[in-house]
């Protein structure tokens, strides 16, 4: 695992990004593997900025997203369809027939998560981006699941919904069940970026990087990945 710690958030945003677009300027018809939540923001904020001032395409390039709140519609402002909309798909010259993410309102959780494993499979991805939760989880892979999963419906602990709380009007309001790409699945990607901003994440960056690994800390796999890097800045490195 490649490891750089940057000072702060925006220049954390700015490492990530050059490594996203290293990707989509030498493939046009890259699959991108995206995710959602705050740490992100910046980087897709680099991205747009990139895209208008220097015209980088986006018109071949194809995305699959991690994971998407189950009983959310498509225009609910906090599912992720809305967000990946809204923070970076309508700033690029993207197809939106070309982006994909869970069905958050599928009636059969058994053939929703099917359908995307195939889906999946059809659409290797060249790079997948992460970002890591305060107990060690990637996507919405929490303490436990097996490192051979794939697309499943997971019940968020309760860290985890604390975690997104600050996103709704209230904690009651968080969905407690996801739809989630797979660790395994997320192992197959042929680079991962990894980024974690903030002294709440100090814990999960040191046990993912120093520690054993182990399914109670899903990050810690990312050790075994041939091409992972993971960016920090310097409140997130602090036990390092």
């Amino acid at each position: 695992m490649k490891l750089i710690i940057a000072e702060n958030y925006d220049e954390m945003s700015r490492a990530g990004a050059k490594i996203m677009l290293e990707v989509v300027k030498n493939n046009p018809y890259a699959v991108l593997g995206l995710a959602t939540g705050t740490t992100p923001l910046g980087l897709y904020a680099h991205m747009i900025a990139d895209h208008e001032k220097h015209g980088t395409s986006y018109a071949h390039i194809r995305t699959v997203n991690l994971d998407e709140y189950k009983g959310l519609p498509k225009t609910h402002e906090q599912s992720y369809v809305y967000f990946m909309r809204k923070n970076l798909f309508d700033g690029l010259d993207i197809d939106p027939e070309n982006t994909n993410i869970e069905n958050g309102m599928a009636e059969n959780e058994t053939k929703e998560c099917a359908r995307y494993d195939e889906l999946l499979e059809r659409l290797p991805r060249d790079i997948q981006l992460l970002g890591l939760g305060s107990n060690g989880h990637i996507a919405f892979n929490e303490p436990g699941t097996p490192f051979g999963s794939g697309t499943h419906v997971v019940t968020l602990a309760e860290s985890t919904v604390k975690d997104n709380a600050r996103l709704f009007d209230d904690i009651s309001e968080v969905p407690r069940k996801a739809f989630t790409m797979g660790i395994r699945q997320i192992m197959q990607a042929k680079k991962i970026l990894i980024l974690a901003s903030g002294a709440n994440k100090a814990e999960a960056v040191c046990k993912m990087v120093k520690g054993k690994v182990t399914e109670s800390v899903p990050a810690s796999v990312l050790q075994l990945h041939p091409d992972c890097t993971l960016i920090v800045d310097r409140a997130a490195a602090a036990n390092l």
